[in-house]
């Protein structure tokens, strides 16, 4: 007899529910994709539970596989899981439309966000939350990832590594060393997951996708060529970008600026000014597209070109996702999956616990005072149980006093 679903895994929301669960993250979640996936954690594991923590960590894995925005991918996977693709959809815009809105109008001169050696004290206080928030992540998976020697020492080995060969290659390295390790030194009987991840999607859609990838990947430069389309351009260069970067963040910021400031479509100044705004705004990085298009001359630019290049640095990513989803709850319930999954779990906490300190820690905390409301909203995390979005308005307050 097979046993009954948990209310988490079978219950299907809306798309407009999905939507306001994530406009609250977008509006809340400062401190970059690791931040990010501490507070999709603490959301929707510890006080949602729309899943438990093993599924979680193998949404986190698989996102950090494929290339594109991690955190994005991990809230569009949750999204698809509660509500199928409109659900998806709707975690997307819940989750980017805060950031994106904000960048776009600081395109158009309706606002100015701080950076620099300006930054407000409010501001930094977010940041200081931050680290708050990934060490209550950090803690939370070692205990439940890395309850044994072997995945305890893989996960100091992988931080280690992170931290004197950081970058994107290393991540990807350390994430492929964990699997090998985990298939080959961490085999045991096979568990069932907790629940069956329904996804709603059909492989001959998900076979679809994945040839929609490639295609565009490889015929849109070649169509904006033949075409002598400026708008095509646009879409070719930022589909490039979003499809062949990753760990997402600020690697991407290099394959922007070769897209966009060679051809003098925006000079350096600006372009160095909306990467100090994307620092300062929440949600994911990845919506400094939106303030490029926004911004650039000749046009299309002004909103319609900010959304032009939002869609186009994400599509790869939503194609990937519905072309590997389908077949993700069968791989990871066979043993030898099972396995990998294991070590590449014990590597991503390992990662996590690397980006505490670098760039979580190194960027936020300054001196004793940052260092005291860390640790306050820590307790408060922890112990105290408090809700993340009341920790994060604390925190602001206390760090602008």
């Amino acid at each position: 007899m097979q046993p009954e679903l948990p209310q988490a895994v079978a219950v299907r929301d809306r798309p407009g529910q999905i939507f306001l669960t994530f406009l609250r993250l977008g509006c809340t979640s400062f401190g970059g994709p690791i931040a990010h996936l501490g507070y999709f954690r603490a959301a929707f594991v510890e006080r949602r539970r729309w899943l438990d923590e093993a599924t979680y960590a193998d949404i986190v894995a698989l996102c950090q596989f494929l290339p594109g925005p991690a955190s994005s991918q991990v809230a569009v996977t949750l999204g698809i899981m509660r509500a199928g693709m409109g659900g998806g959809l709707a975690a997307w815009a819940g989750f980017t439309l805060p950031s994106a809105a904000i960048l776009i109008l600081f395109a158009l001169g309706l606002g100015r966000f701080g950076h620099g050696s300006g930054q407000p004290g409010w501001l930094h206080g977010l940041t200081v939350v931050a680290v708050a928030v990934v060490a209550q992540a950090v803690w939370g998976m070692m205990r439940s990832l890395c309850p044994d020697r072997p995945r305890a020492t893989l996960m100091v080995v992988a931080a280690l590594v992170m931290l004197l060969w950081p970058g994107a290659l290393a991540q990807v390295t350390v994430l492929i060393v964990g699997a090998l390790l985990g298939w080959g030194f961490m085999r045991g009987p096979a568990v069932q997951p907790v629940g069956q991840l329904d996804f709603g999607l059909r492989r001959r859609h998900a076979l679809a996708a994945l040839l929609g990838f490639f295609a565009l990947l490889l015929l849109l430069p070649l169509v904006a060529t033949l075409a002598r389309s400026h708008a095509l351009d646009l879409l070719a260069r930022f589909y490039r970008a979003g499809a062949l970067v990753f760990g997402g963040g600020h690697v991407v910021l290099p394959l922007l600026q070769q897209a966009v400031v060679p051809p003098g479509w925006i000079s350096d100044g600006r372009f160095l000014a909306g990467y100090g705004a994307a620092q300062a705004v929440p949600g994911p990085l990845f919506t400094f597209a939106a303030y490029l298009g926004a911004a650039m001359q000749p046009g299309p630019s002004g909103i319609p070109g900010g959304v032009l290049c939002l869609v186009a640095i994400y599509l790869p990513s939503f194609l990937l996702l519905v072309g590997v989803l389908p077949f993700w709850d069968g791989q990871r319930r066979r043993t030898g999956v099972q396995a990998a999954l294991r070590g590449v779990n014990a590597a991503v906490v390992g990662l996590l616990l690397a980006a505490l300190y670098s760039p979580v820690w190194t960027s936020a905390i300054r001196g004793p005072a940052d260092f005291a409301i860390a640790l306050v909203a820590f307790l408060l995390l922890v112990i105290w149980r408090l809700p993340t979005w009341l920790v994060v308005i604390l925190g602001a307050l206390a760090a602008a006093l």
